[in-house]
């Protein structure tokens, strides 16, 4: 079958299209091969081989020799073998080539499907390799679609979908087909039918991607985002840092009479968010997280584990509410925390264990200036 024109047109479309030829062919094989099979209702093993510089299509059909015939459509015995050529033994293929009768318009129909398949695959991919960089990034989107499961937002110019599953939705916000909305893009997994690009209202990077947005010092490195702890909806603590001493790093992310750090609460819905300066003395940084409680003392209790005394009055706010200010200070500073209140027996013993420390280190001082 000779179709140079088909081919040319084909040879045009890939090179324009950015498809891989040889792919193309494959699949092309295999769906006329199969496309034949649908028509004819034949049992035979059907190979299709395409000469795309020939511009031409051939059919085959397979029989394998045997020594007894079990299947007639896919099977030739031995002696028949022999017969078409003395030299066949027992496990050989014999090809049969062949022209289908009245298949052009099946062919013609299957080519435009496969083609039809390629450029939607090839336009996908195309997209999902210009996502390839997003990831991590904030970008806005229109919600397109909500399921029982999933929330389906259109990203960009192109209107790719993205996805964003249960866990990364805020459970304190109601979405609303045709509403935009600012997410973070999570993931973008581009693996053919399974390529897709998951988004998420829920992450911590989406308040660093808003900050960055809203305070200039931080998308310039003058300010550093050391840590985000979050638990979306409800609160926030993003622990800062400035590299340079003129630069205030609360004041910068807070803004004019608060215009900065408003902005980016009214994004996320009315969540609150506690701005902690970054210290690294660990037990320094355990004082400012537990904010906006006030602490007395912090010492350390074993590996990355450390309790914080703090006023009894203030023992509520210190934990929060559901335990979710202390919570998050440890998420921010990577340590366990015990809070306790001044009263209590455990902070108690261990005021009198650190007056006895300091008293015996005195002691020791002394001694060493009586002797000198």
């Amino acid at each position: 079958m000779e179709n140079k024109e088909f081919f040319a047109a084909l040879t045009d479309l890939v090179r324009e299209k950015g498809i891989s030829e040889e792919a193309f062919l494959e699949t092309l094989k295999n769906a006329l091969a199969s496309a034949y099979k649908k028509q004819f209702d034949g049992g035979a093993d059907i190979v299709v081989d395409i000469d795309a510089e020939a511009g031409t299509i051939s059919f085959k059909a397979l029989k394998y020799v045997v020594e007894e015939v079990t299947d007639k459509d896919k099977e030739i015995s031995l002696e028949d073998a022999q017969e078409l050529d003395p030299t066949h033994q027992v496990g050989d293929v014999i090809e049969r080539v062949f022209v289908p009768k009245n298949f052009g318009r099946i062919a013609a129909q299957t080519a435009k499907q496969v083609i039809l398949q390629k450029l939607h695959e090839a336009e996908r991919d195309n997209t999902f390799s210009a996502f390839s960089d997003k990831e991590g990034e904030l970008m806005v989107g229109t919600i397109r679609k909500i399921d029982e499961r999933n929330v389906y937002v259109e990203l960009g110019d192109k209107k790719i979908e993205g996805v964003m599953p249960p866990q990364d939705r805020v459970p304190t916000e109601r979405y609303v087909v045709g509403d935009k909305i600012k997410v973070f893009v999570k993931r973008v997994k581009n693996s053919g039918k399974n390529s897709q690009i998951v988004v998420s209202r829920t992450a911590p990077g989406l308040v660093r991607k808003l900050f960055e947005e809203q305070v200039p010092e931080i998308a310039q490195g003058i300010v550093e985002i050391k840590e985000v702890a979050r638990e979306a909806g409800h609160r926030t603590k993003i622990a800062i840092f400035s590299n340079d001493a003129r630069v205030d790093a609360v004041g910068a992310c807070v803004g004019n009479r608060g215009a900065r750090v408003n902005a980016v609460v009214e994004e996320l819905g009315g969540e609150k968010i506690d701005i902690i300066l970054w210290d690294e003395n660990p037990l320094a940084f355990i004082f400012k997280a537990l904010s906006p409680a006030t602490v007395n003392s912090v010492t350390i209790r074993g590996e990355r584990s450390a309790m914080a005394v703090v006023p009894d009055d203030k023992l509520s706010l210190a934990i929060g509410r559901d335990g979710q200010n202390a919570r998050l200070a440890a998420r921010l500073t990577g340590w366990k925390i015990d809070v306790k209140s001044a009263s209590s027996p455990e902070a108690m013993a261990a005021v009198a264990e650190a007056e006895a420390e300091a008293a015996l280190e005195e002691e020791e001082e002394f001694e060493g200036e009586a002797q000198e």
